[in-house]
């Protein structure tokens, strides 16, 4: 399938009066379904466009929908690959739940199948979407082009504080103020930005996760596995992302120690979710760092 168009502009939130929920189910429909092992069950890819590959890792409690904003710029180039992670999304829980470098390997196989075992790629990992991908990165040897690392932990670092509400239980109004809450107070700085799409992205993510993802972020498994990784490494973050406060510095430090050519860019106002709440600057950011792998 070539480029089909998903929105009126790079990272607008959905086109004409189509509703989120249309917007998504569209962007899936479209989309190429892949499955792949995970365990006794399966790992579930999505793909939309041609070209060289460009795969992008959701963060923790997410989905492929943390990326509903950035596919369609990505796409006029690339084939833009996103997957459920292991235990998120519609994939099945991993056999080693609590280990992201055996997880790493059930990526490894499922991309080997997806895209083949000599294809180069560039990599992308949002969150806990970075720890994984650094630990995918740790095994690909010469396979892939370039690894960027978005808002992530994995370093050991002490976090901001980031109490959230439990929205399980809740239903109608309550459910969505709740994930409005939380969209605040870890993902999103501006409240304006905290629009329809988000707490349908948000809500759906809810519904679907069930791998417990923070105690892996809050580890130090990214650390262990960059000096590993033998491609370019970059970072992208947004000025006011909740876990780095109140030193968003101390990650690039952190990174720049055990990879001292780092590219490493910071968008300014935006929080945790930059991808979305910044998603033309953050367009624009990636893109600047994959022309740079070009060259």
């Amino acid at each position: 399938m070539g480029h089909a168009s998903l929105s009126q502009a790079p990272g607008s939130q959905a086109p004409g009066s189509e509703t989120p929920g249309a917007f998504l189910d569209r962007l899936d429909r479209i989309s190429r379904r892949c499955l792949s092992a995970c365990g006794a069950g399966h790992m579930v890819w999505r793909s939309w466009g041609a070209g060289p590959a460009l795969v992008l890792l959701h963060g923790g409690s997410g989905s492929w929908r943390h990326w509903a904003r950035n596919i369609d710029y990505f796409v006029r180039a690339r084939r833009v690959i996103a997957p459920d992670l292991p235990g998120l999304g519609e994939s099945d829980l991993p056999p080693e739940p609590d280990n992201p470098r055996a997880m790493a390997r059930i990526l490894a196989h499922g991309l080997a199948g997806l895209i083949g075992s000599s294809e180069q790629y560039d990599l992308v990992g949002f969150s806990f979407g970075g720890v994984m991908a650094g630990c995918l990165a740790a095994v690909q040897d010469t396979r892939l082009r370039s690894l960027t690392i978005v808002g992530s932990g994995g370093l050991g670092l002490a976090r901001g504080p980031t109490a959230l509400v439990k929205v399980r239980h809740l239903t109608g109004d309550e459910r969505v103020a709740a994930h409005r809450t939380n969209l605040a107070r870890l993902m999103i700085a501006d409240p304006a930005k905290i629009d329809d799409l988000a707490l349908t992205i948000q809500d759906r993510n809810t519904i679907q996760s069930r791998l417990k993802s923070p105690q892996i972020s809050r580890g130090t498994w990214l650390a262990e596995a960059l000096p590993a990784v033998r491609c370019p490494v970059a970072g992208i973050w947004g000025s006011l992302d909740a876990p780095s406060l109140p030193d968003i510095g101390a990650r690039e430090r952190a990174r720049r120690a055990l990879r001292p050519e780092l590219r490493f860019r910071v968008i300014d106002g935006a929080g945790h979710w930059v991808a979305y709440e910044a998603a033309a600057s953050f367009n624009a950011a990636l893109a600047d760092l994959l022309t740079e792998d070009v060259g």
